[in-house]
């Protein structure tokens, strides 16, 4: 997409690891990934150098490889080091989880151990509250509530699957296992498009071989080198670091 050179305006809205800017254009803002890693709902923050860049060259990269699949994203360009234009989503409230293998939540939710494959593709839905730890919800309550309609729940479903169909597979071929990831998604111009990041903030990696953690795992663990292994896992996949 060809957008005309914009001009960052003031700041719309700063989360945990991501500021948003305003624009002289209405339909774009300027997403800037900063140094800060932070977990366990924002109890733990830390700056880790080179972070930012990182996260900013990732995600690039990835809006990329799924905008080429047919997969339509807010990404339109990398500006510099940190910031991307981004097209303005109205973005609904809520989180799509895809795991392809047991990790995080699940297992504690469970009882299951870490690791375990799935014999196919799991999805679930989380309201995107900080506050109350993102709960998981259901159809029935994001119909209840009005956070979307029976159409947009089915397109973030087909969609969420999509992008796991397009990246297991290049993953796989760089040595490394997509357990599992968060996705959100927004309306632009009338059409479901994917948004925030897709980045090891928001996903978790593994080898393949050796089921090295190659996320922010390392950060909640406290297993040390996140920014390295986040660079590692982008080298695999072809990317400049």
């Amino acid at each position: 997409m060809q957008v005309s050179a914009v001009q960052k305006g003031a700041l719309l809205y700063s989360g945990k690891a991501k500021s948003v800017f305003e624009t002289d254009q209405a339909d774009y803002l300027i997403l800037n990934f900063r140094n800060d890693t932070s977990a366990f709902d924002g109890k733990r923050i830390e700056q880790l150098e080179n972070k930012g860049t990182t996260n900013n060259k990732f995600n690039a990269f990835m809006m990329e490889k799924l905008e080429q699949a047919g997969i339509k994203t807010h990404f339109v360009k990398m500006l510099d080091e940190q910031e991307s234009l981004v097209k303005r989503l109205s973005m609904f409230p809520i989180e799509c989880v895809v795991r392809n293998y047991t990790a995080g939540s699940i297992c504690k939710r469970l009882g299951i151990e870490e690791g375990m494959h799935l014999s196919k593709p799991l999805f679930e839905f989380f309201l995107k509250n900080d506050a109350l730890g993102d709960p998981m919800i259901n159809d029935h309550h994001i119909l209840s509530f009005g956070w979307a309609s029976v159409s947009d729940i089915e397109e973030m479903k087909r969609l969420s699957f999509a992008v796991n169909g397009v990246l297991v597979d290049i993953f796989d071929q760089a040595g490394l296992l997509l357990v599992d990831f968060k996705l959100e998604f927004g309306l632009f111009k009338g059409e479901i498009h994917l948004g925030d990041e897709f980045t090891p903030d928001g996903c978790r990696l593994w080898d393949k071989e050796t089921r090295k953690k190659l996320d922010k795992d390392r950060f909640r663990q406290s297993l040390g080198n996140v920014v390295e292994a986040y660079q590692e896992a982008g080298k695999r996949l072809g990317m400049n670091f």
